[in-house]
């Protein structure tokens, strides 16, 4: 297991220290599965202030389409030959097509009928049920033999500075037979690796990172948590590896638990920082993928700048596809480990 580090370093002289000579370091990172590279840099005090939550939710309640009888209302349906009741409920919970998809086979999937929820008051066994209700969704679409019944993917933007375009949280859940870019490349190098080594990639990055515990942050039931070596997210990223599960299907109810619990620990965690949204995706293979082992990759989303409300996403991210940390991991590791 390789984990490289190209150290850098900038020399500037600091007008603020009658231009004294300041050294400021910096790494390029590279992804011991894939190579991409990210980097650790533009370095910042990991604190941000919340905004005002009433006056930034004012009003989106009238009209939030997931709310009140809005949602049995003005949310499509699926044809009858793939869900013949047009809609999944479950509790309070609503699952149905999305009106935006992102493949043939879209739905969105409702935390439930509270319109706004803080990181902090989600609950393990609320954030379960609904990851055990997309699971519903995948295996009824499984049994009719749909052709993108192939990867069963959940993805969670919470709050505007993910990308949320409402307030009401609610899970992007699809299927698709055209895996994502970087969840392809995993599964591609997963492949090699296990073709070079005869071992599993996933199986010896949690030995790796726990023996050494630069990055690792504990295991429940069979997830381990660690953070990411080279992270996506400026604020760092948070990765579950759940052991012996080659997909979503793989999961069984405590798995989902303790994918739940990992997910209320770091939530808050970075509630502490000041951090209020994040996006959440599912990475899975299917269910024979023996090379590769699901997991989650958590990613605080925040901003650079509050007052302007400059995003966290630059030309370097979206043009160059490089990302950039704020903080050096092993140091959010110890932020984090706080709670967990």
């Amino acid at each position: 297991m390789q984990f490289e580090r190209i150290k850098k370093e900038t020399v500037i002289l600091n007008p603020q220290k009658d231009m004294a000579e300041r050294r400021i370091p910096s790494e390029i990172r590279i992804d011991p599965l894939t190579g991409r590279t990210a980097r650790i840099c533009h370095f910042m005090e990991l604190h941000w202030e919340k905004p005002d939550f009433q006056a930034l939710i004012a009003g989106t309640e009238s009209w939030c389409p997931f709310c009140g009888e809005r949602v049995l209302t003005v949310t499509p349906c699926f044809p009858k030959d793939l869900i013949p009741e047009g809609r999944l409920r479950k509790d309070d919970m609503v699952l149905f097509p999305n009106i935006a998809p992102y493949d043939s086979l879209g739905a969105v999937a409702t935390f439930g009928a509270r319109h706004y929820l803080p990181m902090t008051d989600f609950q393990p066994e609320k954030i379960a049920s609904a990851f055990s209700f997309a699971q519903d969704f995948f295996r009824r679409i499984e049994a009719t033999g749909h052709p993108e019944s192939v990867y069963h993917l959940i993805n969670w933007n919470h709050m505007p500075p993910a990308g949320s375009s409402l307030i009401h949280p609610h899970l992007q859940v699809f299927c698709t037979s055209s895996a994502p870019n970087l969840m392809r490349q995993e599964l591609e190098a997963s492949k090699k690796y296990l073709e070079h080594h005869q071992s599993s990639f996933w199986e010896d990055l949690v030995a790796d990172e726990k023996q050494s515990n630069e990055r690792y942050l504990g295991s429940i039931g069979r997830s381990h948590w660690m953070t990411a070596f080279a992270p996506l997210g400026v604020a760092g990223d948070v990765l579950a590896v759940v052991e012996d599960a080659r997909c979503v299907l793989d999961l069984n109810n405590q798995d989902l638990m303790d994918l739940a619990t990992g997910l209320v620990k770091v939530m808050g965690e970075y509630d502490r920082m000041g951090i209020y949204s994040f996006n959440m995706n599912f990475f899975t293979g299917t269910k024979n993928d023996d090379h590769f082992r699901f997991h989650l990759l958590f990613s605080p989303r925040t901003f650079f700048n509050q007052r302007l409300g400059t995003p966290d996403i630059g030309a370097i991210r979206n043009l160059y596809n490089e990302t950039l940390c704020m903080a050096f991991p092993e140091e959010i590791n110890t932020l984090l480990k706080q709670g967990f």
